[in-house]
């Protein structure tokens, strides 16, 4: 590793402040920003405004699923979201402001039509450190979702996971790393070379551009689109998945009667509108599990583009002082804390 000597600050008790510069404001950036600048003097870099438009996981539903997404990764993958999982209260604790988390599982349905997708998907769910799924009647959907009562005849109760607001864990990570007097630099697109940043040092350097790293990396963008509704008429009382034969929809409820509907995926590097097909597709999957979305306000519908590698994998990598994450997929929430303490073990 090596050190830009004229930079380093020896602290009382041998630790070493580091002056650090994180390049990427999305969610791997902020929650390592968060985390580097409890110690460490912090600089920030993003290429886009504070509002970061083009950040995935500020369009993501925050969904914190490790034994559904088991059906989809691998298990080491599924196990990293269990331990993120232990890692969001602490992080959402040290934050001002409600940032929203709730553990209190994941309800699976699906429609009389689908009930084969939901046996198959029953039968793919890796069992992880102890955790389960467990088998519902109609009777036990109805005790966990009193507004789902002769919906559902069976369904899947995964009771290890959970969700975060994503709008509100952004707002105040932001407001978190002011008070910090973190330096964000907006609309600053950087090149990292030699070590340096536009050939300014740092002692370290964190990668977190996502698709933003494309021409570094072999990276792909993953479309996916999701809705925001606003529906006074609907309580449930936790992310309700539904078995549909192009890709899993959710279902997530956030405060004040929000609901986030998610989220296609589309092999594609389009970032524009939202399409009425997946728009339509979003929208009458939601009103086939409760009614009482077909007065809900549509709030928004938003398009992202998730970072991936071919084998949709994260990568944690290093060369000299630059340290990168990158290619988080679909499992942004689930693994980025994880992912950034490996990231922190690696500044010495």
């Amino acid at each position: 590793m090596r050190v830009n000597s004229h930079l380093l600050i020896t602290a009382f008790g041998g630790f070493m402040f580091y002056n650090i510069a994180v390049v990427g404001f999305g969610l791997a950036g902020r929650l390592a920003a968060l985390e580097l600048s409890k110690l460490h003097h912090v600089t920030v870099f993003e290429a886009d405004d504070e509002q970061t438009p083009n950040s995935a996981g500020k369009v993501a539903a925050a969904m914190l699923a490790p034994l559904a997404e088991s059906v989809l990764c691998e298990a080491d993958l599924a196990l990293m979201g269990l331990d993120s999982m232990k890692r969001w209260p602490e992080i959402v604790s040290g934050l001002e402001g409600d940032v929203f988390f709730q553990q209190q599982g994941t309800l699976v349905v699906a429609h009389q039509q689908d009930k084969g997708d939901l046996q198959s998907f029953t039968q793919r769910i890796k069992p992880i450190a102890g955790q389960s799924a467990q088998a519902l009647n109609a009777q036990q959907i109805a005790q966990l979702e009193p507004e789902l009562a002769n919906r559902f005849n069976q369904g899947l109760f995964l009771p290890c996971e959970g969700q975060i607001d994503n709008q509100a864990f952004y707002k105040a990570s932001f407001t978190m790393l002011n008070k910090r007097k973190v330096k964000c630099v907006f609309n600053q697109r950087v090149t990292i070379k030699n070590g340096e940043i536009n050939n300014r040092p740092f002692d370290y350097i964190i990668d977190c551009r996502g698709l933003g790293a494309k021409s570094d990396k072999p990276l792909r963008g993953v479309r996916g689109e999701v809705a925001r509704l606003y529906a006074p008429e609907v309580n449930l009382t936790r992310p309700v998945r539904l078995m549909h034969p192009r890709y899993p929809i959710y279902i997530a409820p956030k405060p004040n009667h929000e609901y986030v509907i998610g989220a296609t995926e589309i092999e594609s590097q389009d970032s524009g509108a939202a399409t009425v097909r997946s728009t339509l597709e979003l929208l009458s999957a939601a009103y086939t599990v409760h009614s009482g979305f077909a007065e809900a306000r549509l709030l928004n519908i938003q398009t992202g583009l998730r970072p991936a590698f071919s084998d949709n994998r994260p990568e944690v990598s290093q060369v000299g002082n630059v340290i990168s994450i990158n290619g988080l997929y679909r499992h942004g929430y689930m693994l980025a804390p994880a992912l950034v303490a490996q990231v922190v073990s690696r500044i010495e």
